[in-house]
């Protein structure tokens, strides 16, 4: 049975929400977001503050996190209004709805996808990475980068049981390019009926390209987001489009591709 949180449990936590939601209004008007500039917009002072954030690091890794949460939620909303069996559309679907919300959140995808450092910490010590170029790259667990990971790694397992596309043999990966996609895989918690992985279980030459699928949309997000292309690339979409096609090619959904930009499209 779950314990009811009591009076002071839940007035911590509505002040913890609090914190996160002012740090994050602050950061899309691109303000300050150190402890202070939190602590006055809240009507505290710092050392209030730093009775719920231990640190500057702390503070935007809970940022970090609410924000994690919210592009997943949108991206669900995107997956769930496609079939369940129809992983092609899901990925599809999420992937151009992550590409609407970094366009509309500029802000806020620089903090969690593209900053090679957070904001420095008031005490003048070295700042916190703050950087994903990978979906298992350099955030802290706690930031919710796992839970975007696994959201994309999820649909991408069922991809390949309906399509099967051709996936590199670890003969085919440099020795220790392979090695380090071995390190990446953790010990399987379902097995099928003869007790192997289940079907569309990651292998070293799955997650390889899984990984290049990512770089490529990540590459063409960030451009897009950052206006270092064409603006008419941007708002004709023109260039996604093309690199969810030149993905799609790799994953053997290219066949389907007029209807898959329709549903893509239908993000923008």
């Amino acid at each position: 049975m779950t314990a009811v949180p009591t009076r002071r449990e839940r007035q911590r936590q509505a002040t913890f929400d609090e914190i996160v939601d002012v740090a994050r209004r602050l950061l899309r008007d691109g303000e300050d977001v150190s402890v202070r500039a939190v602590a006055q917009e809240m009507g505290l002072t710092p050392p209030a503050l730093y009775r719920y954030v231990d640190s500057h690091a702390e503070l935007m890794v809970r940022v970090a996190r609410s924000i994690f949460e919210d592009v997943v939620a949108t991206m669900t909303t995107a997956r769930d209004a496609q079939a369940p069996d129809d992983p092609a559309a899901q990925i599809v679907a999420s992937a151009a709805a992550f590409r609407t919300w970094a366009l509309t959140n500029r802000h806020e995808f620089q903090l969690v996808f593209a900053s090679a450092t957070s904001t420095a910490p008031e005490d003048g010590s070295a700042p916190e990475p703050l950087v994903m170029t990978s979906l298992d790259a350099c955030l802290p667990e706690e930031s919710g980068v796992k839970l975007f990971g696994a959201f994309f790694s999820e649909i991408f397992g069922r991809l390949w049981v309906k399509y099967q596309f051709d996936i590199p043999a670890d003969a085919d990966l440099d020795p220790e390019l392979l090695e380090v996609l071995r390190g990446e895989i953790k010990a399987p918690e379902v097995t099928d009926a003869l007790g192997g992985p289940t079907p569309g279980a990651p292998t070293p030459g799955m997650i390889w390209m899984f990984e290049r699928a990512w770089s490529r949309l990540y590459g063409t997000v960030t451009l897009e987001v950052f206006g270092h292309v064409h603006p008419a690339f941007i708002s004709t979409g023109a260039l996604f489009g093309a690199t969810m096609l030149d993905i799609g090619r790799e994953l053997s959904i290219e066949g389907e591709w007029p209807r898959l930009q329709a549903i893509a499209r239908a993000q923008y």
